[in-house]
């Protein structure tokens, strides 16, 4: 009996043990496709991913700041003696001409009396500032009144230091005002100050408006953005495509085979997200744009990119969107 029941216990042994064995070895093959799966498509796997085809495209360097439309010529008026401001005959927005009498000083003290002195425009205008009113004692270092010529404005600016290396007369800008959110008005600079600003640290640049509009007023705040350089001569692509490992950045280019090649490239100059590639991949080859972080060298992927349906245009005409004139600027 001990016989039988010491063979039966082997026999028990030996089958677990077999059990065991299997399934370690189904185990280990399962493991295997998965992280094979993992990789990015050595095994079955398939990548839905998006492409773009590159490009040669130039990217527009700007710098964006902040400033104030002003009239291109204004001069604050000074009266000849001190006293009392008694008389004034203009108001905000008032046109005048040189030499018109625009406020009366009277200079008298208690118990002396002086004839009224009268302030005269020294330009013809429009004034564009009253600081005084009736009554209000002013110095000969006070000002009355501004006038200006309120048809031919420009814009003042003051941009950071960093970027004084690229300013020039003759650069172009686009000035937008909050009244007429997404309108641009036109301008070229027409004058860079010799000096920065020590407390600010800026440099004041001035803007002339390409074309005279109503719309615009002296006063207003305005945004403006300077075209400072042009970046020409590479193909682009979205810099948030490229995959990048220690200091060298890499982008997935598709093959003719439905695979992508892992190539390492070199980058230029960035705008907006826009990246110039100066080696690696060559126009008119096709770049993964979206999916690229499940990929590797030699994955399979299916370009969904290229499924999407063409617009079938309705009503008999070739219509353009004439919003699109000039291009995109980046």
């Amino acid at each position: 009996m001990k016989i039988r029941k010491s063979i039966v216990v082997a026999i028990v042994i030996v089958a677990a043990a077999a059990v065991v064995v299997v399934a370690g070895n189904a185990l280990s093959d399962s493991g295997g496709k998965k992280a094979d799966m993992r990789r990015g498509g050595r095994g079955d796997t398939v990548v839905s991913v998006k492409t773009q085809e590159l490009k040669v495209e130039t990217l527009h360097g700007y710098v964006s700041t902040n400033g104030e439309v002003e009239s291109q010529n204004s001069v604050s008026v000074f009266p000849d003696i001190a006293g009392k401001i008694v008389e004034t005959s203009v108001m905000l927005g008032s046109s005048v001409r040189k030499g018109e009498i625009i406020a009366y000083v009277d200079p008298s003290a208690p118990g002396s009396y002086y004839k009224k002195s009268p302030v005269y425009a020294p330009i013809s205008g429009s004034v564009i500032s009253t600081p005084i009113k009736n009554g209000t004692t002013v110095s000969t270092g006070t000002a009355v009144c501004v006038i200006g010529d309120i048809n031919n404005l420009q814009v003042s600016a003051n941009v950071p230091e960093r970027y004084v290396s690229v300013l020039a007369v003759g650069l172009k800008a686009d000035v937008s005002v909050e009244a007429y959110p997404g309108v641009v008005f036109p301008a070229t600079v027409t004058r860079v100050s010799p000096v920065v600003d020590a407390s600010s640290r800026t440099k004041q640049v001035i803007l002339q408006f390409d074309e005279k509009d109503p719309r615009v007023n002296a006063g207003m705040f305005a945004k403006v953005v300077l075209f400072t350089e042009d970046y020409d001569g590479f193909v682009t692509m979205p810099s948030d495509s490229l995959v990048q490992n220690g200091d060298s950045y890499f982008a997935y280019v598709l093959t003719g085979k439905g695979t992508v090649s892992k190539r390492e490239v070199s980058l230029g100059k960035t705008v907006d997200g826009i990246v110039q590639i100066t080696s690696g991949v060559e126009a008119g080859e096709r770049v993964v744009v979206q999916g690229q972080t499940a990929l590797a060298d030699g994955s399979k992927v299916q370009d969904i990119s290229e499924k999407t349906p063409k617009k079938v245009s309705s009503g008999g005409g070739d219509k353009k969107d004439a919003s699109r004139s000039g291009g995109t600027k980046k």
